[in-house]
């Protein structure tokens, strides 16, 4: 009898994606990039072959492979964000998962995580979580996940939603602007995150103390420095302290949330030195937006925490050079347009940059002597790896064949109305920034470009299990 032959099949490579200038873990070089079945087959030499033009077929790729050359413009792995707020469903007149993952899209990021609140359920329960995946599934643009919410009364939910692949658990040690998101006592922080241990899972935070914040002032009007006075440094400091004890006692996986002061950065550099399970991020505006640049009334501006001093944007920029803070995402917070009245003390915190977080950090990296590797490391391999996304993250073989295309000399100005969130208001408004998105491809299918995002292909995401 005649061997069985159990080999799996090799799908023939479909689209090859050439440029002078490919962003791979090893650095940016020529290269063309193959990909077959929706992975990338290999990363070969830019001279592989003649070089057909755009959307050439054949050549020594096999009969049935599209080429594509890029020239110059720059193949990224397609970015991940795993901080946004897309509020569908319950208060999709704020966002939604079309209008939220076509930004995206357009902005080179091919991987979102939603975050747990704003929405109307939160996704607090496993049937919550099933109601927004049913909401979602058909409207993605984007491959999305989800987090679950940490919250008072809720550990009997948290095993049931891990074990339904969301990536972690969001809790707040403060208000979270929503009654229906309560925050975290320092009791139920405890007995949350001895949970999470015992599940080996991930607890993000937004970490701002109350106390510190009940004790400050209280902001009122049009003025930045009043609504800066009331979310001091100081809360953010003793609440990632305060983290820092129980990742520390609990053997618990933290991850904190938009980090904005760098007071922070000795205890959480010598607490990873220390090998207490901590990971840190931080955003987009603040890294290129200061406090002294905030016009009164200009409540776009407004997040919590604060959008901080030109120093502490240095400082942030040292901690992300060095490996302290580990990734970059956006935390795109957005609202009707009703909701920013110029009064900081009553208009909606929150800061709209989905499609712009690329440019917008690209633009003040380049400034100060970083390189597109360092970029891709920090927008896409580092949210990855904070999400356990092992097939996202890097222009490497066995990868999705995830990729943005980026003219990274190219300027533009933004405007608010060529934006594809929901509610046009962004902090970025009129700014000049250095980085134009031609392209994404989204596990080898090209989800914008030419003119505009395709029809939604994304896929729910759900966290990869131990072996």
């Amino acid at each position: 009898m005649a061997a069985t032959d159990t080999r799996v099949p090799v799908p023939p490579v479909e689209l090859v994606l050439r440029s002078t200038r490919v962003v791979t873990p090893e650095g940016v070089r020529p290269a063309s990039v193959t990909v077959a079945g929706g992975r990338i087959a290999a990363v070969l030499p830019y001279a592989t072959g003649p070089g057909p033009g755009p959307g050439a077929v054949g050549g020594p790729y096999g009969t049935g492979a599209v080429v594509e050359d890029l020239g110059d413009d720059v193949l990224l792995p397609g970015l991940v964000d795993t901080h946004v707020h897309i509020n569908d469903p319950g208060r999709t007149e704020w966002e939604g998962f079309a209008t939220a993952t076509r930004a995206a899209a357009a902005g080179g990021i091919t991987t979102l995580v939603d975050m747990p609140l704003n929405s109307l359920p939160p996704t607090t329960t496993l049937e919550h979580l099933r109601t927004k995946q049913g909401v979602a599934c058909d409207k993605a643009h984007v491959d999305l996940g989800f987090w679950g919410g940490a919250l008072p009364g809720n550990l009997a939910e948290l095993r049931p939603l891990h074990d339904a692949g969301v990536f972690g658990f969001k809790a707040f040690l403060s208000p979270s602007g929503v009654e229906e998101f309560p925050s975290l006592g320092p009791g139920d922080l405890e007995a949350v995150a001895a949970r999470i241990a015992a599940l080996d899972g991930l607890l993000i935070v937004h970490a701002e103390d109350p106390g510190h914040l009940r004790r400050a002032p209280r902001p009122d009007g049009p003025r930045y420095s009043g609504f800066l006075a009331s979310r001091p440094r100081a809360a953010e400091n003793e609440a990632i302290a305060r983290l820092i004890s129980v990742a520390r006692r609990l053997g618990t996986r933290v991850h904190i949330l938009h980090l904005s002061s760098s007071d922070a950065l000795p205890m959480i550099a010598a607490a990873k030195a220390d090998g207490v399970r901590l990971t840190v991020e931080t955003c987009p505006h603040f890294l290129t937006l200061t406090a002294e640049e905030v016009p009164d009334g200009a409540t776009e501006f407004k997040c919590c925490p604060p959008i901080r001093e030109a120093a502490n944007r240095d400082a942030l920029w040292a901690g992300l050079a060095d490996g302290t803070i580990d990734c970059v995402v956006s935390d795109h917070s957005p609202c009707t347009t009703d909701l920013k009245v110029p009064d900081f003390g009553r208009a909606w915190g929150g800061i709209s940059s989905l499609q712009l977080g690329l440019p917008a950090v690209w633009t003040e990296a380049r400034r100060r002597g970083h390189t597109l590797h360092d970029l891709a490391r920090w927008m896409s391999g580092g949210p990855a790896a904070l999400a356990g996304l092992s097939a996202k993250g890097a222009v490497e073989a066995g990868r999705d064949a995830d990729f943005a295309v980026l003219a990274p000399d190219e300027t533009f100005t933004v405007d608010p109305a060529a934006l594809h969130h929901r509610n046009h208001v962004t902090a970025y408004a009129g700014k000049t920034l250095h980085g134009v998105v031609r392209a994404a491809w989204l596990r080898g299918r090209r989800i914008t470009g030419h003119g505009g995002p395709t029809e939604p292909t994304g896929l729910l995401l759900e966290r990869q299990r131990s072996a």
